[in-house]
């Protein structure tokens, strides 16, 4: 199980001309935003751009889409808080999240929603990928990535981390084209971002994975005991 916690460094994105930068506390701050001309020349922006950009951000999270599975209209909703560097979140898509999908979310016994968790820059990036394809793509490119995350997180240098994570994507069937406009996208990371730290003031989320199922919080279980409680709220 993975703490949250203050994120230390920058969070950058691949960006034309260079990188996008966040930084934040207790995760990253989607106000603070700056372009920057290359890894060692950062530009700072100004207080008012800073404000600027908050305001346009909180607007713009309300059009970051849920990536969702299953019945939308069953009595059983799970919502899942995971972050692709975080290890437990790896085994649990790879193991009990298959046997979940399985037995309740194939036939539409319940509605699952996936919500991404970012402690650090190459999640943000992982995500950026993940949702390039659309809710088509999305979860096949997720549990790829958390096929290969004991690989693409150790590629070493960030840019090598990326193209790693391009490779996922070219996998999954995108072109580079689709890829780097995904990437580039510095305003869809920030929303990203200012998404994340609304869920998870509104959902008290501390470590991951985590679960809602029907508005009450979980921590991460095995899956015979996640069984019990989704039978349980299915027989009510």
């Amino acid at each position: 199980m993975k703490p949250t916690f203050p994120i230390l460094a920058a969070v950058a994105v691949a960006a034309a001309g260079g990188w996008y930068a966040f930084s934040g506390t207790n995760a990253v701050d989607s106000t603070q935003i700056t372009p920057l001309v290359s890894a060692a020349n950062a530009q700072t922006a100004s207080a008012d751009k800073a404000d600027t950009a908050s305001s346009e951000t909180t607007a713009e999270t309300a059009a970051i889409e849920d990536m969702t599975l299953g019945n939308p209209d069953s009595a059983v909703q799970i919502i899942e808080y995971a972050s692709y560097t975080c290890p437990h979140c790896a085994a649990f898509d790879q193991g009990p999240f298959q046997q979940l999908k399985a037995d309740y979310i194939d036939n539409d016994k319940i509605g699952f929603t996936y919500r991404e968790v970012y402690f650090d820059r190459y999640g943000l990036w992982a995500s950026m990928v993940s949702r390039c394809g659309g809710e088509d793509k999305f979860f096949g490119i997720t549990d790829m990535i958390y096929a290969g995350q004991s690989e693409w997180v150790r590629a070493g240098e960030p840019t090598a981390i990326v193209e790693e994570l391009r490779k996922i994507g070219r996998l999954a069937g995108l072109d580079n084209e689709e890829l780097d406009a995904c990437l580039q996208d510095g305003e869809k990371a920030q929303s990203l971002v200012a998404w994340w730290e609304e869920n998870q003031k509104a959902d008290d989320i501390t470590s991951t994975p985590s679960f809602l199922i029907n508005g009450k919080k979980y921590s991460n279980m095995p899956y015979a005991e996640m069984k019990e409680i989704i039978d349980a709220a299915l027989e009510e």
